[in-house]
């Protein structure tokens, strides 16, 4: 049975058992802090677990794409080593939010496996959990009850909390759970070794493949357990895992998901896999890499050097580095995967088709540049190893070439046991683990329990119609971090705050009680469906009605600037051609930036263009005109335009400016003449075949044109208010050059001169010639002199300093032939001798220079010099 057939065989089943069939939601989370990605079946619906949401169905099915690159089983550089573990999977589920429990669902489970896809129940074993004394939890006698309808009990094995008990993080909704796993060694590994001795044993033939959560409890802050209102099915299986087992092979990477790609790695490469260990764990790599990349950046993630954009960057250097290294692949090539990866999931997946040349544009940049990055780092590994005293370099230094100059680890070993060197791998991981330290201290949030006021449904936001409201405190809790501090989070009956989202910042604000006490609202975010508000201080009595009031000239710049990214993404679509798409926005109260997709530089024209394009939309006073709650397909069909990397729900809100129309759920303008004026200030490059715009409205522009006015006439003023301004400054800027040019003759005549007082002035220290001497010249002046000087002196040591511009300048020459008879290295020295001068610097063993803001230690650096002669 092929891949396609076994997904959607596993949808049909469900869907006969009265489940609704939902798409794949997108792997980059935005409204949920304690994730970057989809990292399980379950993430997208935690808003139905947590109570804060209804769906429309309470039993429903999927095949969601997940990303994991930590956690049990997953560590990413783990990943291609053995045959079933992956970054990118998808977790086929079905769900029930308060309805059916343990008894339809292990016998669905078995119905499907058994039956639909007739996998032999000998080759099965299931897992039960075996109860736990410190949670006061018992065995899960029920589940245990139920398998034994359908399997020996020899084959129903007892799991511990680790294996068996399921929790969505260090707090809320957790269950017990089964585990379903699958043998598919040969019959003579069987006969010689028991299945059940090698259950969760991570041994590569047999493993989960199915996991039944009975999601019953509440995990609280404490760490005790509670009782869930209602109890939820929440179940996750392996759709490559199964794969393998229907498609009788032993390994993930032999099933039809992977094969197109292998092969296509084979002929780019001209490597065989299944040869040699090292190319098939690289070909393993980057058959699953570029799977995860590509979902990421048709889900709307970029690679970048911060957050979920650094883990997707992390994920395609691994890939290259392992083709870099095993494949002999010097060049780009993992980009030309992507179009097996279309044809072979493109169907079930539609975004990456359509989203297919950004995602090849991409990852060829990206190829391209860390290529360039090993290129340089390969130099500086050579200098390090050069200049090594001793078959073991550092690890501080090789920590520095990974942080510093994003040069690997692990490539970095490889090279070093190549010439016969290690490195230090506890200094290195001292450091690492230093660095993720301040990371986790500088994110990690401590959360308190939520302390609920007022059992409430569901919030609703009236924001798009009013900034002040009467509201009740449904809940709050304490959250404490290094960055922020203590505070307070709290959530409302219904609000007048819009939660950060759709790029649009969210609102501040204030409560007031009805004594005139104000507490402020210093941020709003959505959490699992619901606006949760940030404040640094407690009401009094939270139990009061307060006066939620939203400030209003935030509130009124910031809708300013999202009306505008609309008529921006309009105008960008008539000027430049519908290939542009939205790929991010940032929508703030001062400014708004634009990502989007287009092949080049936008010219002076197109610029002015898309400008007046805009602010004529503007001057045409446009109303808004918005439909809520509409069916999404009716939206669709009107025109409106959604956006790739966007979860909407079955009904959404329409929002349109004359022929703009988008899905949105921020806050607008009324009529675009509120906006005033739009103007663009800057364009430029955020990744291959990735724009971005950034740009201001409303009173920002009216302060941009206040201050370049005043910038104007203090150039005139300075130019004695002449009547052409533009051609004054050049003609100062054509005589500033003659200036600088006669200036560079004068100090090259000055550095002559001085060549030869210098040449009487050189000592010699213990057969070294040598001269530490302040000198009045440029950077450029002394490096001829130095180079001068060396092409008259063997053995010469110079260090000379100089003063320019109120900065100190240090420059070292050693000759070549001291270099390699005394271990003497100019970089080195200037270095620690930049010390002096409150700086650094550093160049070539035979010369280097450095600068540094402190003048007056000039001196005492050129003393410092004759140490290096003892």
């Amino acid at each position: 049975m092929k891949s396609q057939d076994i997904r959607n065989t596993f949808l049909n089943f469900f869907e006969e058992k009265k489940h609704s069939i939902v798409q794949s939601a997108p792997m980059v989370l935005k409204d949920d802090p304690t994730l970057m990605f989809v990292n399980s079946g379950m993430a997208p619906f935690k808003e139905y677990f947590l109570g804060n949401a209804q769906p429309k169905n309470n039993r429903l099915t999927d095949s969601q794409k997940c990303l994991r690159v930590s956690g049990k089983h997953n560590d990413l550089e783990e990943v291609g080593y053995d045959t079933y573990h992956h970054t990118l999977f998808e977790m086929l589920g079905n769900w029930s939010f308060g309805d059916y429990f343990r008894k339809e669902a292990i016998a669905w489970a078995w119905e499907l496996l058994t039956e639909r896809f007739g996998i032999d129940k000998d080759i099965l074993y299931v897992s039960v959990f075996e109860g736990d004394e410190e949670d006061g939890i018992p065995m899960d006698q029920e589940a245990y009850d139920f398998w034994k309808g359908y399997i020996s009990e020899d084959r129903i094995l007892m799991g511990n909390k680790k294996d068996n008990f399921w929790e969505m993080g260090d707090q809320g909704p957790c269950g017990p759970c089964s585990e379903i796993h699958v043998d598919i060694r040969s019959a003579e590994e069987k006969a010689k070794v028991d299945g059940k001795t090698l259950v969760n044993m991570d041994h590569p033939q047999v493993v989960e493949i199915w996991n039944l959560v009975f999601m019953q409890y509440n995990r609280k802050a404490n760490g005790s357990l509670e009782n869930l209102p209602a109890k939820h099915i929440d179940t996750g299986m392996g759709f490559e895992r199964l794969c393998m087992v229907m498609q009788g092979v032993q390994s993930n990477y032999d099933t039809d998901v992977f094969t197109p790609i292998i092969r296509e790695i084979e002929t780019i490469t001209d490597k065989e896999y299944g040869k040699n260990e090292k190319v098939d764990v690289a070909i393993r790599v980057i058959s699953d890499h570029v799977r995860a990349v590509a979902f990421s950046i048709a889900d709307g993630q970029l690679p970048s050097n911060t957050g979920a954009g650094y883990v997707i960057r992390r994920i395609l250097r691994r890939a290259v580095r392992y083709g870099f290294t095993f494949l002999d692949k010097k060049e780009p090539f993992i980009y030309r995967l992507v179009e097996v990866l279309v044809k072979q999931m493109g169907k079930a997946f539609p975004e990456l088709k359509v989203q297919r040349q950004l995602i090849e544009n991409v990852i060829k940049e990206e190829e391209t540049s860390f290529l360039r990055t090993l290129d340089q780092g390969l130099v500086l590994l050579d200098r390090i190893i050069e200049n090594s005293k001793t078959k073991e370099i550092s690890g501080a230094k090789v920590f520095e070439l990974k942080d510093t100059y994003g040069f690997p680890e692990d490539l970095t070993g490889l090279i070093l046991r190549e010439n016969g060197f290690t490195y230090n791998h506890s200094d290195f991981e001292k450091k690492l683990k230093e660095q993720q330290q301040r990371g986790k201290e500088a994110s990690q949030l401590k959360s308190d329990d939520w302390t609920v006021l007022v059992e409430d449904e569901e919030q609703e936001f009236i924001g798009y119609d009013t900034l002040e409201a009467q509201v009740k405190i449904v809940k709050y809790r304490k959250v404490t971090s290094k960055k922020d501090g203590e505070l307070y989070q709290l959530v409302f009956n219904m609000t007048p705050f819009y939660a950060e989202g759709g790029g649009q910042v969210g609102d501040k604000g204030y409560l007031e009680d009805a004594q005139g006490n104000i507490v402020y609202i210093i941020d709003t975010k959505r959490e699992n469906n619901v606006a949760v508000h940030f404040a640094k201080n407690l009401p009094k009595n939270v139990n009061e009605t307060f006066k939620a009031s939203v400030d209003a000239k935030q509130r009124s710049r910031t809708e300013s600037n999202h009306t505008a990214t609309h008529l921006l993404h309009q105008a960008l679509r008539e000027v430049l051609g519908t290939h542009v798409e939205q790929k991010g926005s940032a929508v703030h109260s001062k400014y708004l930036r634009f990502d989007f997709s287009h092949f080049s530089k936008l010219t002076v024209e197109e610029l002015r263009d898309v400008e007046d394009f805009v602010n004529r939309r503007i001057d045409g006073k446009l109303p808004l005109q918005e439909k809520r709650n509409i069916p999404m397909q009716q939206a669709i069909d009107e025109g409106a335009m959604a956006l790739f990397g966007e979860k909407y729900g079955d009904t959404v809100r329409a929002v349109r400016f004359g022929q703009s129309i988008e899905l949105c759920g921020g806050t607008h303008v009324k009529n675009t003449g509120d906006i005033w004026h739009f103007k663009i200030v800057s364009e430029g490059a955020v990744a291959a075949g990735i724009r971005r715009i950034e740009a201001i409205t409303s009173d920002a522009v009216k302060d941009f044109y206040f201050e370049n006015n005043r910038a104007y006439f203090e150039m005139k003023d300075l130019l004695n208010n002449v009547k052409e301004p533009v051609k004054a400054l050049q003609s100062l800027q054509d005589e500033n050059t003659t200036l600088k040019k006669q200036i560079e003759g004068l100090l090259k005549d000055k550095a002559k001169s001085i060549k030869g007082d210098l040449k009487n002035e050189i000592t010699e220290i213990n057969g070294i010639n040598f001269l530490a001497k302040k000198l009045d010249l440029d950077a450029a002046g002394i490096k001829d002199v130095c180079f001068e000087l060396g092409s008259q002196f063997d053995n010469l040591f110079l260090l000379f300093g100089a003063e320019n511009d109120g900065k100190a300048i240090l420059s070292c020459y050693i000759s070549k032939e001291l270099v390699a008879s005394k271990g003497l290295n100019a970089g080195t020295i200037v270095r620690e001798l930049g010390k002096h001068i409150q700086g650094g610097g550093g160049g070539q063993p035979f010369f280097a220079t450095a600068g540094g803001k402190n003048p007056d230690g000039i001196e005492a650096a050129l003393k410092a010099a004759e140490n290096y002669l003892k």
